[in-house]
Protein backbone atom coordinates (compact mmCIF):
# COMPACT_ATOMS: atom_id res chain seq x y z
CA UNK A 1 0.00 0.00 0.00
CA UNK A 2 1.24 3.24 -0.71
CA UNK A 3 0.06 6.90 0.52
CA UNK A 4 0.14 9.38 -2.85
CA UNK A 5 0.26 12.89 -2.06
CA UNK A 6 -1.32 15.30 -4.74
CA UNK A 7 -1.11 19.28 -4.54
CA UNK A 8 -1.09 22.06 -6.91
CA UNK A 9 -1.27 25.92 -7.05
CA UNK A 10 -5.58 26.90 -7.04
CA UNK A 11 -5.58 30.67 -8.83
CA UNK A 12 -7.42 31.43 -5.26
CA UNK A 13 -7.04 29.54 -2.63
CA UNK A 14 -3.11 28.65 -2.99
CA UNK A 15 -1.69 24.82 -2.69
CA UNK A 16 -4.56 22.31 -2.49
CA UNK A 17 -4.43 18.72 -2.52
CA UNK A 18 -5.24 15.80 -0.81
CA UNK A 19 -3.54 12.39 -0.07
CA UNK A 20 -4.81 8.82 -1.17
CA UNK A 21 -4.12 5.39 0.03
CA UNK A 22 -3.34 3.30 -3.14
CA UNK A 23 -3.32 -0.44 -2.98
CA UNK A 24 -1.15 -1.69 -5.62
CA UNK A 25 2.07 -3.93 -6.34
CA UNK A 26 4.10 -0.97 -7.70
CA UNK A 27 4.77 2.94 -7.05
CA UNK A 28 4.74 3.94 -10.51
CA UNK A 29 1.08 2.13 -10.59
CA UNK A 30 -0.16 3.49 -7.00
CA UNK A 31 1.26 7.31 -8.74
CA UNK A 32 -0.90 6.50 -11.57
CA UNK A 33 -3.86 5.69 -10.35
CA UNK A 34 -3.97 8.14 -7.88
CA UNK A 35 -3.24 11.15 -10.15
CA UNK A 36 -6.45 9.55 -12.57
CA UNK A 37 -8.66 9.63 -9.18
CA UNK A 38 -7.28 12.93 -8.00
CA UNK A 39 -7.53 14.90 -11.82
CA UNK A 40 -11.42 13.36 -11.78
CA UNK A 41 -12.48 14.46 -8.59
CA UNK A 42 -11.44 18.26 -9.74
CA UNK A 43 -13.87 20.32 -11.92
CA UNK A 44 -12.80 21.95 -15.52
CA UNK A 45 -11.55 25.51 -13.65
CA UNK A 46 -9.17 23.21 -10.73
CA UNK A 47 -7.68 21.12 -13.81
CA UNK A 48 -7.09 23.93 -15.75
CA UNK A 49 -4.55 24.91 -13.21
CA UNK A 50 -3.44 22.12 -12.06
CA UNK A 51 -2.65 21.27 -15.63
CA UNK A 52 -0.88 25.11 -16.15
CA UNK A 53 1.06 24.93 -12.53
CA UNK A 54 1.81 21.25 -12.59
CA UNK A 55 1.40 18.74 -9.74
CA UNK A 56 3.46 18.14 -6.95
CA UNK A 57 3.43 14.21 -6.63
CA UNK A 58 4.87 12.85 -3.34
CA UNK A 59 4.76 8.66 -2.60
CA UNK A 60 5.65 6.79 0.15
CA UNK A 61 5.17 3.11 0.88
CA UNK A 62 3.27 3.07 4.01
CA UNK A 63 2.59 -0.54 4.61
CA UNK A 64 4.32 -4.09 3.23
CA UNK A 65 2.51 -6.84 1.69
CA UNK A 66 4.17 -9.69 2.70
CA UNK A 67 4.19 -8.64 6.42
CA UNK A 68 -0.06 -8.91 7.15
CA UNK A 69 0.53 -12.42 5.62
CA UNK A 70 3.68 -14.00 7.61
CA UNK A 71 1.94 -12.51 11.05
CA UNK A 72 -1.58 -14.16 10.08
CA UNK A 73 0.92 -17.32 9.51
CA UNK A 74 2.22 -17.13 12.33
CA UNK A 75 -1.00 -16.30 14.82
CA UNK A 76 -2.61 -19.73 12.95
CA UNK A 77 0.31 -21.68 14.42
Amino acid sequence: MYSVKLEYQDRKNGPEGRTLQIDTGSMAAAIGKATREFLKSLDRKQRFDANKNGLTIVASKIADDEAPAEAASKASA
